[in-house]
């Protein structure tokens, strides 16, 4: 009587989750970070516990073939839906179909060969070894593609393990006891359906809140990244810089800005569209010269900075030069008749300075000796006024 309580509640709180998933879904445009598959997941679940709370005693029938199907089928769909929460596109409807037609293949073959007791062992044993399997995957997140939700991990993969225990100590109750083990009133099935419960009732929150995580870790990224470029943008920068001085209070940094020559011609003559190329294409290039460790922005329009750390003036200066270089060698393609367009850019290197604080007084140098370098023709490197560095005057 107290397994058929908790499995008629069970039944309600993954129907109602299935619900809740499903409305998120709907408000997730684009990336729905695999809120719909667990939709699908729980109403599976929901279903396949319907139809055995009204299946009766365990046996052979067509009830019990698709509520074991079901019952197979909701984790595997819980798994794909977690592989898309981690931005692994896979797909969910070929999949699920083929498990399920195969596993009511094998289960049609297995009654007829052993008979049904060896057919629930097959349930059993398939969703032990599918929770442990999932259990032993979270493991491994936490040291790879999951590890800024360590902890998180590591509360899931103990929880879903101990479904896989649970249903390897089925397997072992049905081999050794037969049916009579999986009577509704015994009390393993008690237990177990307890256990599900106390599962149903805290897994979809929790998959609940780390939805309203990524959401938030995205928000927080396009506040401070460059939307075009992918770079950070100037309130990311200043975090950043603030970040690398706390963390080494006596670093010393070189500012250099770079801005693409005759950027207004090109918007002109072959388009915004083009343009906006023209834009990533430097960005790539400004983040595959740079050193790693060290920091590139997009200001605004044509405007780029790099921030170099630990290096004097003369590897400031040959920082510059290479980047300069680099954008000068470098081609943008387009999808039009016109040849691949080559741009060439301006680079004003700051004073050293040491702290975040100072970053709007050195942009200022920066920039001042940006402008001299355009006076003086383009496509070249000048330093800030002051700034000492080999073969070039102070």
């Amino acid at each position: 009587m107290v397994a058929t309580v908790v499995l008629s509640m069970l039944c309600v709180h993954l129907l109602c989750f299935s619900g809740m998933f499903l409305l998120i879904s709907t408000r997730l445009h684009g990336k729905k970070m695999g809120t719909d598959v667990f939709a699908l997941g729980s109403l599976l679940l929901g279903f396949a516990y319907l139809l055995q709370l009204r299946g009766g005693p365990a046996g052979w029938s067509a009830m019990s073939v698709l509520n074991h199907t079901l019952t197979l089928c909701a984790p595997a769909a819980y798994a794909l839906g977690a592989a898309r929460f981690f931005d692994r596109p896979v797909p969910v409807a070929l999949p699920l179909l083929v498990l399920a037609g195969g596993y009511t293949v094998a289960q049609w073959l297995v009654q007829v060969l052993l008979g049904s007791e060896a057919r629930y062992a097959l349930l059993a044993a398939a969703c032990a070894a599918l929770f442990l399997a999932m259990a032993a995957v979270l493991i491994y997140g936490t040291r790879t593609f999951a590890r800024h939700l360590r902890a998180e991990m590591a509360v899931f993969a103990v929880l879903i393990g101990g479904l896989g225990a649970m249903n390897a100590a089925k397997l072992a109750l049905i081999l050794s006891g037969g049916l009579d083990n999986l009577d509704m009133g015994s009390d393993f099935q008690t237990a177990f359906y307890i256990y599900m419960s106390f599962l149903g009732t805290l897994l979809p929150p929790a998959v609940v809140w780390l939805v309203l995580h990524r959401l938030t870790d995205d928000l927080h990224v396009m506040a401070v990244h460059d939307p075009l470029t992918g770079l950070l943008n100037r309130r990311g920068l200043m975090g950043a810089l603030e970040s690398q001085f706390r963390a080494n209070p006596v670093a010393v940094a070189h500012l250099l800005i770079v801005d693409i020559d005759h950027f207004k011609r090109i918007n002109d003559t072959y388009g915004h569209k083009v343009g906006d190329l023209v834009l990533c294409s430097v960005a790539q290039v400004l983040q595959h010269t740079a050193r790693q460790g060290d920091l590139v922005c997009r200001l605004g329009g044509e405007e780029f900075v790099v921030i170099a750390f630990d290096t004097d003036s003369a590897g400031a200066l040959r920082a510059a030069e290479r980047v300069r270089e680099a954008i000068e060698q470098s081609r943008v393609g387009t999808d039009t008749a016109h040849r691949a367009i080559r741009c060439t850019a301006t680079v004003g290197i700051s004073k050293p300075f040491a702290g975040a604080e100072a970053l709007d007084e050195t942009l200022q140098l920066a920039d001042a000796a940006l402008y001299r370098g355009k006076v003086l023709g383009r496509n070249r490197v000048e330093c800030a006024q002051g700034l000492q560095a080999p073969g070039l005057p102070a």
